[in-house]
């Protein structure tokens, strides 16, 4: 009888189950629907057919249901009235997506332009309440479409509300209009009349990466293991008290410990580090590694420590680093783009074989090509391993580091900084950081600009360091796209304030500019600030047009700058692949 009973309950417990999958809402997203079928083929495919997945099979592989939450959870919104809604869409688009059509958008014969591409329209009539609409494709197109709404009745005020992502901007779609958030000089041009003045929602270039499955997949060349490596050092407190360590390991691993001593002191002392889990999805064999930070802090200033990672129980003359004395002389290295090359790894070491006293170096940006493949950073940890286990390296972002507007989370997992920037930019991609007696502001140029400038002025205003660098990767001053709105928002701080220097790169060629202020050349450093722009990879040979305010100009090379100061008095060096000096000049003040 007991056996019947348990039975019955347990065909009614199924029934109950199934009844409830048919009914209960489908809440899953874009991104758990991907997730789900990325760890799935992971399981039943191999490298070769990941990697040669077509649209056609990337279509076949979801089921109806998959189908449905790809056309209509990408992006979402509320109306107050009835709608039409019309999608632009790059003609160069090989596949138009999947669910146009099938949800009952009609193409037009409107079209719009801008100095990339032509779009095409397609619309479709909605009632009032919730829009849906769906992913940009499986193959990651790099020019997203767009979205303008108008009323079905003229005489409706519209209103859009609840949308999906947050933070939607809603603007007036006409001719001169920007399309991308992370390209707001890619305007629009051709607008149809009867397209302007309608509400018009901009994206992002990037986001066609949520549904990315045609040559998606890649792999790490160097692919964690349970051993520790791509050892990093970093501040994010004050260098002469604090040093922060990160490395990886496998996922295998689950803690990790720091040893350190003075060197050869038979003190030993230990710290724990924080551990996070970081994921590159499309990262074959490497999906999933443990990075680790431990910040040591209460250190002596002026001393030579050593440290090991457990479970290692060597001590080695690689792990070791230098904390900051109370002189005010030191040194430092940095680099314009270096896009993980191998061959600007070998200049790295290069420069810092013949200049081992320098204190930390610098990337003025576009440290790789990708921000968010984690086998690039893989690469370029792989190229400077013996390097960034001693050294300290402080970096800023570059376009590339947040590639297409899709942030930089994985450049934030990867680095500890101060977290000392304006609250309206992501912590650690704006900080700043003082070393002896020179202040750093480390800019990220590629957030807003103008919610940065207040920022820039309190930390100009309230130091009292004798030398001033901002380090940032648009340069304000250059031959191929003056960044306008950076010389009128901090140029007139940095004069105000003084900044000595401004490290830049991103147009690739290298450049010193006369002394600088108002926009003016002065006759002394003294009285204005150095402007330089550099490239750390070999940079092609191109024309030069006329740059009136440049000191030194290079069209074509690859370079590293060594920066001494002893008190009040500094020594620059720009140094090419050969070895040579090709600048330098000496500020005393």
């Amino acid at each position: 009888m007991k056996s019947e009973i348990t039975l019955k309950l347990a065909i009614l417990c199924g029934l109950i189950a199934v009844l409830y999958s048919c009914t209960a809402p489908d809440t899953r997203t874009v991104k758990q629907v991907m997730d789900d079928k990325v760890t799935e083929l992971y399981k039943i495919k191999t490298p070769q057919e990941l990697q040669s997945i077509t649209n056609e099979q990337a279509l076949s592989m979801f089921s109806e249901k998959d189908l449905n939450i790809l056309s209509t959870r990408h992006w979402m919104f509320d109306t107050n009235v009835p709608v039409v809604v019309s999608v632009f869409r790059s003609k160069e688009q090989k596949v138009v997506p999947f669910w146009f059509a099938k949800n009952g958008f009609s193409k037009t014969d409107l079209t719009v332009k801008n100095e990339m591409t032509e779009y095409e329209v397609w619309q479709k009539s909605f009632p009032a309440g919730r829009v849906g609409l769906g992913v940009n494709g499986f193959e990651n197109y790099g020019l997203h479409y767009f979205v303008s709404v108008k009323t079905q009745n003229e005489k409706d005020e519209l209103k859009l509300t609840n949308f999906f992502p947050e933070n939607q901007y809603v603007g007036t779609l006409k001719d001169s209009a920007f399309v991308y958030h992370d390209w707001d000089e890619l305007v629009l041009t051709g607008v149809p009349e009867e397209l302007k003045g309608q509400q018009y929602l901009t994206t992002i270039r990037g986001r066609g990466t949520e549904s990315h499955l045609v040559g998606a997949f890649r792999k790490t060349d160097y692919p964690s293991s349970k051993t520790p490596d791509q050892v990093v050092l970093t501040w994010s407190g004050d260098p002469s008290t604090t040093m922060d360590i990160q490395w990886r390991t496998d996922t295998t691993v689950s803690t990790g410990i720091i040893n350190y001593r003075e060197k050869d002191s038979a003190n030993v002392m230990s710290a724990d580090a924080e551990k996070y889990r970081l994921e590159d999805r499309y990262l074959m064999n490497d999906r999933f590694v443990n990075r680790y930070t431990a910040r040591l802090k209460g250190l002596k200033p002026g001393t030579n420590y050593e440290y090991r990672i457990l479970p290692d129980t060597t001590w080695n003359n690689k792990q070791i680093f230098f904390t900051a004395a109370a002189d005010d002389n030191f040194s430092f290295i940095w680099f314009g783009d270096t896009h993980f090359s191998p061959k600007w790894g070998e200049f790295a070491n290069s420069a810092f074989s013949n200049h081992p006293d320098a204190a930390f170096y610098t990337i003025a940006g576009d440290i790789v090509s990708d921000g968010l493949y984690r086998d690039q950073w893989d690469a370029l940890f792989s190229y400077v391993k013996d390097l960034n286990c001693n050294k300290p390296f402080m970096s800023v972002l570059g376009n590339h580091d947040r590639r297409s507007g899709l942030g930089a989370l994985m450049y934030r997992e990867l680095f500890s900084y101060p977290k000392n920037g304006p609250k309206e930019v992501e912590e650690e991609q704006t900080f700043a950081f003082t070393y002896k007696n020179a202040l750093f502001l480390m800019i990220d140029c590629t957030s807003p600009i103008e919610v940065q400038t207040s920022w820039i002025e309190e930390q100009l205003k309230n130091s009292k360091a004798t030398w001033k660098f901002a380090v940032f990767h648009f340069p304000p001053y250059n031959q191929e796209e003056p960044y306008f709105n950076i010389q009128k928002a901090w140029v007139p701080i940095f004069d105000k304030y003084h900044v000595d220097m401004v490290f830049s790169g991103h147009v690739h060629y290298y450049m010193r500019s006369k002394p600088m202020n108002n926009g003016q050349v002065v006759d002394s450093y003294n009285k204005g600030t150095a402007y330089i722009i550099s490239i750390g990879i070999p940079s092609r040979n191109r024309e030069m047009n006329d740059e009136p305010y440049a000191a030194v100009r290079k069209g074509d090379g690859q370079y590293y700058q060594y920066i001494k100061i002893e008190g009040n008095q500094l020594s620059y060096s720009a140094i090419n692949a050969e070895n040579k000096v090709i600048d330098t000049f000496t500020i005393k003040k």
